[in-house]
């Protein structure tokens, strides 16, 4: 999504000749009379997000310093760039202290407006995602830190502000890596739970054997191997939030010990004489069809409507397409920060690039793009050449590289742009070296491997979508001695 510009002055002359210069540059630019106007439109929801405002200091109704004043009492992060008539140094001072990121003089050259508006947006992308990623740490992250423009996204966030509210249950639905976590963290960030204890579980990463004993802790000797006692999920989110990902996951036993623990308030830790008590909001979340599942038998229906008492949908990322190029700049303001490279940002044929690529992977895989392409890039701005693997399955958008050096000695060098194929890795090679077939064996460790890493060693995941069960995937593994946690965790 292209960045949008606000631009406010009383002067319209001016606000013509700066909003035919945003433009230019390739930004929205929207105009406001006077500061009420301009603080006006910052707090619109009914409208897009504002990512830069161009402030006049003097005008009559509100003056910069007192927009900029408001603009701190009500925690309007926007980024601003004042412009001035005079050139005060004493004015530019203060307004800088009151949180301006820049200033201009009138009346400003194209040039230095375009730096200016590019250095402010890139601080602003690295800002949000260092106040994103503290707050997320501290348990303080709320739903001003979920960044989006798709009516679909804003209509979960407007629920998700209304759970906040309650102790509802609450179930976030969506494909895997839409950000079904981030939306449980700002549940519980905007709750009277803020910074609260707020515990993870991925359903689909336990172990058969130990899920009980996980969930709800256990007593030293309940079973061999207990030395000591284990408190459990239930018992670390006490007073806060237990978010369990990938619930359809969970073994039908467990579920039966699930839905006590939700309508009693107690848990029954393994090998413990009596039960406990927890004061735990629970939010769940999965990226399967649970109603699915209860006629399949493989969840309990009561377990179900217990759970899904208020739903709240993600929509994937192909299906808010609005929102990629923000995300992209802020992932790259963050990647680049911590690689040390001097990125100031994507070019316009990158970002036509990502925003016309469907992202099975969601959000996730948009972030892990963007951290390979800032490793991979030599300029200063990302270009297609940084995503080859996203162009090769885009239609319309070549790698392009430089032919190789002519020989020495040739009268004339070569210069055109040649293109390449680039083939996708996921594709599974079925000859061998010398050009034969591969032996069926191969293939098959060659897919057990693939699978591993897809779906994060999620074994139940794997099992299903590889269409055997469980136990023979457990032993397929082992004769092609391969490592269930290669695979990692799966995020929401």
């Amino acid at each position: 999504m292209i960045s949008t510009v606000l631009i406010a002055d009383d002067d319209p002359v001016q606000r013509r000749l700066l909003e035919a210069m945003v433009r230019r540059f390739g930004y929205e630019a929207e105009t406001a009379e006077g500061g009420e106007a301009a603080l006006a439109r910052l707090e619109s929801t009914e409208r897009g997000p504002v990512d830069l405002l161009i402030l006049d200091l003097v005008m009559p109704d509100l003056d910069g310093m007192g927009v900029l004043g408001r603009m701190r009492e009500r925690k309007i992060a926007t980024p601003v760039i004042v412009q001035t008539a005079h050139g005060s140094i004493e004015a530019v001072i203060s307004a800088m202290r009151a949180g301006a990121l820049d200033f201009v003089v009138k009346p400003v050259g194209a040039e230095r407006l375009q730096i200016s508006i590019k250095n402010a947006l890139r601080f602003e992308a690295l800002e949000g995602e260092i106040r994103r990623i503290g707050r997320k740490a501290s348990g303080q992250l709320t739903f001003r830190d979920i960044f989006s423009r798709g009516e679909d996204m804003l209509r979960a966030i407007r629920l998700g502000e209304r759970a906040a509210k309650s102790t509802i249950p609450v179930l976030i639905e969506g494909e895997s890596g839409v950000g079904k976590e981030l939306m449980a963290r700002a549940v519980q960030g905007a709750s009277d739970r803020r910074g609260k204890a707020f515990v993870t579980v991925n359903c689909a990463a336990l172990p058969q054997n130990l899920v009980e004993s996980i969930l709800f802790g256990h007593e030293k000797g309940a079973f061999t191997g207990a030395s000591e006692k284990h408190v459990g999920k239930f018992v670390e989110a006490n007073g806060g939030t237990l978010f369990l990902d990938e619930v359809g996951e969970l073994p039908l036993e467990t579920q039966v010990k699930l839905l006590r623990a939700l309508q009693e308030g107690e848990i029954d830790p393994v090998g413990a004489r009596k039960p406990v008590r927890v004061d735990v909001r629970l939010i769940s979340a999965t990226n399967q069809n649970l109603i699915e599942l209860v006629k399949k038998g493989r969840f309990r229906e009561d377990l179900y409507y217990r759970l899904n008492v208020f739903p709240i949908g993600i929509p994937p990322l192909r299906a808010r397409r609005d929102d990629i190029g923000d995300l992209a700049r802020r992932f790259l303001a963050r990647f680049a920060a911590e690689e040390g490279k001097r990125l100031r940002g994507i070019c316009a044929e990158a970002l036509a690039l990502l925003c016309a690529y469907d992202w099975p992977g969601n959000v996730r895989q948009l972030e892990n793009a963007l951290f390979r392409a800032v490793v991979l890039a030599d300029g200063d701005e990302l270009t297609v050449a940084e995503f080859p693997q996203i162009a090769a399955q885009v239609e319309g958008f070549d790698v392009r590289v430089p032919p190789a050096p002519a020989p020495f000695g040739q009268r004339e060098v070569q210069r055109e742009i040649v293109r390449i194929e680039v083939r996708d890795p996921n594709v599974l090679r079925l000859l061998d070296e010398n050009g034969d077939v591969r032996r069926l064996e191969a293939l098959e460790e060659a897919t057990i491997r693939f699978a591993l890493s897809h779906y994060r060693g999620q074994m139940s995941e794997m099992a299903r979508k590889l269409g055997i069960g469980r136990s023979t995937l457990y032993r397929k593994m082992k004769d092609y001695g391969l490592d269930e946690s290669a695979g990692g965790a799966d995020a929401a």
